[in-house]
């Protein structure tokens, strides 16, 4: 598959990403990108942020693939007990934020903050650094053998974002490209 081919849903993580961050670069870059908006960036609950993902899963015209990033990633493992086999092509799973450090922030929904710890209904890569201060290697490398996802070490990255020097990243975008490529069509089920 290539971009054009996909409907891409970019979901940020706790406070949204800013315009320097590499998810919201990539939305303005890639045509058929766009964002997952939630109701509250820094109230996260399960259901509210779930629901958001699903609805805009289930409005797509193309398959889709989701673009997560730290809480964001928490979303879409949320979400995926809601998803229909066939409803979602993949997910880039970028750096998510363990357990602990969704209990530190303030707001964050008690009910968000436990991992989903199912198998994804859907091919996923999980990209984690080794120096993430919001989710250790070995934390990162549990979330995506519970969910079936290949693991990527992006060594000494901290948390994959803008404050880490991760603005543009064309590092990701070249793996997110090489992803695209390893997803087969899948069939519609929408609005079924």
């Amino acid at each position: 598959m290539k971009s054009s081919d996909v409907d891409i849903l970019i979901i940020p993580g706790w406070s949204g990403s800013g315009p320097d961050h590499w998810q919201s670069r990539w939305e303005s870059r890639l045509k058929t990108a766009r964002r997952v908006e939630q109701e509250d960036w820094y109230k996260p609950t399960r259901n509210g942020w779930s629901d958001r993902i699903v609805t805009a899963v289930r409005a797509a015209t193309r398959p889709v693939v989701l673009v997560a990033h730290s809480a964001g990633v928490s979303a879409v493992a949320h979400a995926a007990e809601h998803l229909k086999p066939g409803e979602v092509a993949g997910a880039f799973l970028v750096a998510p934020a363990s357990e602990r450090a969704k209990r530190a922030i303030p707001g964050m929904g008690e009910d968000f903050i436990p991992h989903r710890r199912e198998k994804l209904p859907f091919p996923s890569v999980l990209i984690a650094s080794a120096t993430d201060p919001y989710c250790t290697p070995d934390e990162a490398k549990a979330l995506a053998e519970a969910w079936g996802s290949e693991f990527v070490d992006a060594g000494d990255g901290g948390h994959l974002n803008s404050e880490s020097g991760h603005g543009p990243w064309p590092d990701g975008l070249l793996r997110f490209a090489g992803f695209l490529k390893s997803l087969s069509a899948v069939p519609q089920t929408l609005n079924q």
